[in-house]
């Protein structure tokens, strides 16, 4: 199930997209929030009518980095024993069709095409059995990097967490096995990124495991699982689009900062 969260005429919702054949994608509104059982109102509008937002305002991103061994080397970085994580703040978060914006504080920003995971239900300390059963499901990301601010400065706060670093999109796939999945990343068409989340040196599991022993997870939250190799720099004007096979492709442009 692909789940959206648009605007149409001043109003935001959920809906559930229907049909295959892209230029006949409608959504089916749904009643409330889609985090609990939910019902479909029957009220469909067609996909080209609403503005797509992001997917879910999540509470906190949590970001693993060098969790694809080539990534990690191609920046002259130690593969880590365990899981290392660090977090992108709420408002780093833009959707499908929203633009990044060029920092006034970095000359050299990066792309990173990711899986997103997407928690469905409160929880902590969560088993490896049933880290399943806390996954609402999963969309594209991109991690924005200011590469230059993050070589120089030991906390990376800004150069991964200013505004528009973390475009999310386009939906929330609910019904996927994200353990061996393509995931590309193109630069004004041409490929930059290619990998399968295979290649992950931490899964999914591992990565929820490690980060719900320190935290609560709320619904809405995302856990970015890190990027293959072929990380390269963006320009103004720009044209960036991750795709991941089974849910779809995330497209966003580079601007300057105003």
């Amino acid at each position: 199930m692909r789940i959206a969260r648009f605007s149409i005429d001043g109003n935001v919702a959920f809906g559930v997209i229907e049909g295959e054949k892209q230029d006949e994608l409608v959504l089916d509104i749904i009643k409330g929030i889609p985090f609990a059982d939910f019902e479909l109102s029957g009220t469909k509008v067609p996909l080209s009518k609403v503005r797509l937002l992001p997917p879910v305002l999540p509470n906190k991103v949590v970001a693993f980095g060098r969790n694809y061994g080539e990534h990690a080397r191609e920046l002259g970085h130690e593969v880590p024993d365990t899981p290392f994580a660090f977090f992108k703040p709420s408002t780093s978060v833009i959707g499908p069709g929203d633009e990044i914006q060029y920092p006034s504080f970095s000359e050299e920003v990066h792309h990173e095409a990711e899986l997103a995971v997407v928690i469905g239900r409160m929880c902590r300390e969560v088993p490896r059995e049933r880290v399943k059963d806390v996954i609402f499901g999963y969309t594209c990301a991109n991690d924005i990097t200011a590469r230059d601010v993050q070589k120089r400065e030991k906390q990376w706060a800004r150069a991964k967490g200013f505004d528009s670093s973390c475009p999310l999109g386009p939906w929330v796939e609910t019904d996927l096995d994200a353990s061996d999945l393509t995931i590309q990343l193109t630069v004004n068409g041409q490929q930059r990124q290619l990998g399968r989340t295979s290649e992950m040196i931490h899964s999914v599991e591992d990565l929820i495991v490690n980060i719900s022993e320190a935290m609560t997870l709320l619904p809405g939250d995302v856990i970015l699982t890190g990027t293959p190799a072929g990380v390269g720099p963006l320009n103004v004007g720009d044209e960036v689009a991750v795709t991941i096979e089974g849910i779809g492709t995330l497209t966003n442009k580079v601007v300057k900062r105003g």
